[in-house]
């Protein structure tokens, strides 16, 4: 009796059994059978490998930030300008690079971003020397991670639907998520051994790794074109799809947190055990362990998201996010012991509805306006992503330094941001879809 062929499950990492082609030519079959893989499997892993490698230094800059304020004594606000204004070089750039991936293959437009990425790390490393220099660098950065980030989800989206769908999409979030968590262990551990230029070289050389990747094994599908040409920017449609814009603005909010927590962790983590005894870990491999939390809490979120509900979820993560922004302002730094543990469960709370957040723009985007909706999307969600860094900066500042005012006030407005963004995305989220 021949063995029976496997059948495909519904997900993206189904390996479907194939008879050997011994057993096709009628000969006896063989005792050991060889696993045919997707090709959406087979693309999937592409793009989390490229998406890892090109993200992998996006964050040297905040987990060394101490250093670089000590070493070329800037102000809290410099330190804050120069973390997001990678935001803004993204926000610049994105609605464009991605809108053309709507026009052109995404494949040349991710092979553009890790190319651009790869250069500003390895420029940051040989040739910054300044607050002026880190800045252009950053700001170059900023604008590789657009032609990556978006782009490279696109390539997923374009090719999946439904649960497979909002799976990869959980996925490659995890996936970003986890090159971002160990972005600051990385960078730690190159600094220690051979300095702190050196672990934005590290993130350079990956970046090109990840351009190679893509090179390789992404495709350069044409997308299909509209019978009526649209506008590059032609954002109107989007908008007047509210409840794209609902998911859009709790994006948005979402990031500003997110923003501020990454940039701004390890310093905090810094000034609230400066005078602990006995520390079980350094502040970078402390902020690598909640990144890892929140990559296990995004990929349960996002599944929880699937069978109780997306917008419940959200809320859920929202309002605790906005508590647990207070708390860990105006607790962390009085009673030191209670800043990592409290830091920890935040960015779980942060992560939780980070996929949930994108499958819902994905999924309620016109087909035709995907790649417009997802560069609105992400150039809302990164604008918080400037403001983010910057405002904790600016609280730190007029709140006298690292004192518990100072991060009370700079932690704690976040918990403002996240309530009125709540309140947005239930609104517009409850409108009926367009006919």
């Amino acid at each position: 009796m021949r063995p029976r062929k496997g059948r495909a499950v519904g997900s993206p990492f189904s390996f479907p059994a194939s008879r050997d082609r011994s057993e096709a030519r009628g000969d006896p079959p063989m005792m050991v059978r060889t696993l045919k893989v997707q090709p959406g499997t087979r693309l999937l892993w592409a793009v989390i490998a490229a998406q890892m490698l090109t993200q992998i230094g996006a964050f040297t800059l905040p987990a060394l930030l101490p250093t670089y304020i000590d070493h070329w004594h800037l102000t809290r606000t410099e330190a804050g300008w120069l973390v997001g204004i990678f935001f803004a070089g993204y926000v610049a750039s994105v609605p464009v690079l991605l809108a053309l991936t709507d026009r052109l293959p995404a494949r040349r437009i991710y092979l553009l971003g890790a190319g651009l990425t790869a250069a500003a790390h390895l420029g940051f490393g040989f040739l910054a020397d300044g607050f002026w220099s880190a800045f252009l660098f950053r700001a170059l950065a900023g604008i590789g991670w657009a032609g990556a980030y978006m782009p490279g989800l696109k390539i997923l989206a374009d090719g999946l639907d439904g649960d497979r769908q909002a799976r990869a999409v959980s996925w490659h979030a995890a996936a970003v998520g986890a090159a971002s968590a160990l972005s600051f262990a990385v960078a730690g551990a190159a600094a220690a051994i051979w300095g702190e230029a050196a672990s934005f070289r590290t993130g350079g050389f990956a970046a090109a790794t990840g351009f190679f990747i893509a090179a390789l094994w992404f495709p350069a599908t044409t997308p299909a074109q509209p019978q009526q040409p649209r506008r590059l920017l032609a954002f109107g449609p989007v908008l007047r799809n509210r409840r794209a814009v609902g998911w859009i603005v709790g994006y948005a909010v979402h990031t500003w947190e997110m923003a501020a927590l990454r940039a701004w962790g390890v310093t905090f983590l810094a000034t609230a055990l400066v005078d602990a005894d006995g520390l079980w870990a350094s502040p970078t491999m402390i902020f690598t362990l909640a990144g890892i939390v929140g990559i296990a809490s995004s990929l349960c979120g996002n599944e929880l998201a699937i069978r109780l509900g997306r917008r419940g979820l959200v809320t859920v993560a929202m309002l605790a996010g906005g508590g647990l922004a207070v708390a860990v302002g105006w607790v962390g730094v009085a009673i030191p012991w209670l800043a990592p543990i409290l830091l920890v469960v935040w960015m779980a709370v942060v992560y939780l509805d980070s996929s949930a957040l994108t499958s819902g723009t994905v999924q309620v985007a016109e087909p035709g306006l995907r790649g417009a909706t997802l560069g609105l999307h992400s150039m809302a969600g990164y604008a918080g992503g400037l403001i983010g860094p910057l405002g904790v900066g600016l609280a730190l500042d007029l709140g006298g330094g690292n004192g518990t005012s100072g991060w009370g006030l700079g932690f704690g407005h976040l918990a403002v941001v996240s309530l009125a963004g709540l309140l947005l995305l239930r609104r517009l989220g409850a409108a009926r879809p367009a006919a």
